[in-house]
């Protein structure tokens, strides 16, 4: 039995809908187990972060977990450390971590420490860890189909910096080997594409698929903070996702790394065949 946090999720929905294609027994920890979509053969349980009896409810009988912690309220590692408590308590054997490319790196900004927690309490602990540091998700850009729609260019707000940009999908195969299989234990590993790409260089692979050319643009300084803002961020939020931006502009981000082939066997999915699946977003 697998438990599976942040199940509704880019990457906890994958991993369930995999489990589910697999046979593995699993259950999808949501909140609001009344809004959660899943198919006949996944078991909804409720559970709260803030909630530790509902959390050793879910753990119960569990035999690995999948934990995911992603920047909110909470403080770095608070979620993550409820949950690995309650995975303890409860004997859980085996976690895999979904972490975040350049944690702990203070070069990276202040969300690089969003995750250090919880990865030093799996190193520390007694289960069978495996971490998860992927580069940015293909699906991030998804919020670029409003400016495609419109004919408008893409904004390009990390100056030309390239990254080895990655299918959500693979992420998620990454992560149920890991759950499932043996030798995984102990590592950590960085999921990426299959190249490091910039924006100018994702726009034209976008454009070859829609059959006509997108273009980016640069933003300077001021551009940046007004798309944020206009993202919903906070003002004491920008001067950390700026960092991380310049982060990538300086060349941090251009990792590229065999491990989704080594853990699936398989190599990882290029931008653009990330972006022929889901044209239908873009025009």
């Amino acid at each position: 039995m697998i438990l599976i946090s942040g199940a509704t999720g880019t990457i906890g929905s994958e991993v369930v809908r995999l489990l589910a294609g697999r046979g593995v027994p699993h259950r999808a920890l949501t909140r609001d187990p009344a809004r959660a979509r899943s198919g006949p053969h996944t078991e909804v349980v409720r559970g709260d972060y803030g909630d530790p009896e509902s959390l050793a409810a879910a753990l119960t009988g569990a035999d690995a977990v999948f934990m995911v912690n992603t920047p909110g309220a909470a403080g770095p590692g608070v979620h993550d450390r409820a949950l690995y408590d309650a995975a303890v308590t409860a004997g859980v054997r085996r976690a895999v971590k979904l972490s975040a490319i350049g944690t702990g790196d203070p070069a990276s900004g202040t969300f690089s420490q969003w995750h250090v927690p919880g990865e030093q309490a799996l190193r520390d602990g007694p289960l069978e860890w495996t971490i998860l540091r992927p580069t940015m998700f293909a699906s991030n850009f998804l919020w670029w189909a409003g400016e495609v729609r419109a004919g408008r260019p893409v904004p390009d707000q990390y100056d030309g910096g390239a990254q080895g940009v990655v299918d959500p999908a693979d992420i998620a195969a990454v992560a149920v080997e890991a759950l499932l299989g043996e030798g995984h234990q102990g590592r950590t590993y960085t999921p990426t594409g299959p190249e490091a790409l910039s924006v100018p260089q994702m726009a034209v692979a976008l454009g070859r698929v829609l059959g006509r050319d997108i273009e980016a643009a640069a933003l300077n300084e001021a551009d940046k903070r007004a798309m944020l803002v206009s993202f919903g961020i906070p003002e004491q939020g920008l001067d950390g996702i700026l960092e991380g931006l310049a982060y990538v502009r300086d060349g941090h981000n251009a990792v590229v790394t065999d491990d989704v082939e080594r853990v699936v066997g398989r190599p990882p999915r290029t931008f653009e065949e990330w972006a022929r699946d889901h044209k239908e977003a873009f025009v």
